[in-house]
C-alpha cells in the first residue's frame, strides 16, 4: 500500500519538486507487531528539516493515523517509510508558489539480513570516496542522496556489508547506511555532524540512552585512525538498531561492552 496525500495511490507528479529537484526529506521506520517504533523521533527530525528547508509542516496527527494505520498490516516487523516534498509548483529552482507539500507513506518487508547482522556482527570496509562538506544540508536527511549512492556502488563492488565513509578532510563521518560509534576507555564516541552526515534517529535515541550507562559521550571530529585505535565498535540505524562491528579492515574488535549495555535499555524510554 502507498498513501499519497490521504489516499491509496501508485504514482505521483511529474511536477512535484522530489522529482524535479530532490526538494525534500524522509524517514524510514521501524514497525514491530503493528507499532511504529520512535514516531516521536521520526517526527521531530522532521520538523527540523523542514525548517531549514522552509517547507510547510504538514497536519503532523493526520500523518502519525496514516503510519500507523499502514503499520498495523505488520504481524512482526516490517518498514514504514515517510517522504515529504515541497509538492509541486514554483518557476525553476524557485519554490515561490510552493505551498502544499506532498506526503508519500509506504511499506516494505523488513531486511532479514539484519536479524544475522544483530546477533553476529559485520566487517566494514573503508570508502575511497568522500562525502563533501555541506554545511547548509549537514544532519538533515533530505532526498538528494547521489553521495550514497556512489558510495553504494563502491560498497557492492568490493563485496562490503557496509564501510566507513569520511569528508574530504579525512574526517569519519558515517558509514553509507548508519551512524558510527566507538568505545575508548570510558568513552563512547561518534562523529561531529555538522559539516556532512545525516543525525539518524537511532543515533540520537543512542546518544539519551548513554546518559543512563556508566559511559561518557563526545562528539567529534576525529580521523579514521581514531577509529581504528577503539576498543569496540557499533552502528546503528533506525531498522538495524544497534549491529556490532567484528572488523574495519585489517583491525579486529572483539568486546560489545557499550553494545551490550545499550541493547538492554533499547526501547526503555
Amino acid at each position: 500500500m502507498t498513501c499519497i496525500n490521504g489516499a491509496e495511490a501508485e504514482y505521483i507528479a511529474v511536477s512535484d519538486r522530489a522529482m524535479q529537484y530532490g526538494d525534500g526529506c524522509f524517514s524510514t521506520i521501524l514497525v514491530e507487531q503493528g507499532k511504529p517504533r520512535l514516531w516521536p523521533l521520526h517526527q521531530a527530525r522532521f520538523e527540523k528539516t523542514l525548517a531549514a528547508l522552509s517547507i510547510p509542516m504538514p497536519d503532523w496527527l493526520t500523518v502519525q493515523q496514516q503510519v500507523e494505520r499502514i503499520a498495523a498490516n505488520f504481524v512482526s516487523k516490517g518498514v514504514v517509510k515517510v517522504l515529504i516534498s515541497r509538492g509541486s509548483g514554483g518557476r525553476g529552482y524557485s519554490p515561490t508558489g510552493c505551498e502544499s507539500p506532498s506526503v508519500v507513506i509506504s511499506h516494505s518487508p523488513f531486511p532479514k539480513h539484519y536479524h544475522g547482522w544483530q546477533q553476529v556482527g559485520i566487517e566494514l570496509g573503508v570508502c575511497q570516496q568522500a562525502l563533501g562538506l555541506s554545511p547548509m544540508l549537514a544532519g538533515l536527511k533530505h532526498l538528494n542522496r547521489l553521495e550514497q549512492v556512489l558510495l553504494k556502488q563502491e560498497i557492492e563492488s568490493c563485496n562490503w556489508a557496509d564501510a566507513v565513509v569520511c569528508d574530504v578532510l579525512g574526517q569519519v563521518v558515517e558509514t553509507s547506511a548508519s551512524n558510527i560509534f566507538w568505545l575508548k576507555g570510558n568513552t563512547i564516541f561518534t562523529p561531529d555532524l555538522s559539516m556532512a552526515g545525516v543525525c539518524g534517529v537511532m543515533r540520537s535515541h543512542v546518544m539519551t540512552l548513554i546518559k543512563s550507562t556508566p559511559y561518557c559521550l563526545e562528539i567529534v571530529k576525529s580521523p579514521l585512525d581514531a577509529l581504528l585505535c577503539a576498543d569496540e565498535v557499533f552502528i546503528t540505524n533506525a531498522l538495524m538498531a544497534l549491529v556490532p562491528i567484528n572488523q574495519i579492515n585489517e583491525h579486529s574488535f572483539t568486546e560489545r561492552m557499550a553494545f551490550n549495555e545499550l541493547n538492554k535499555r533499547l526501547y526503555s524510554c
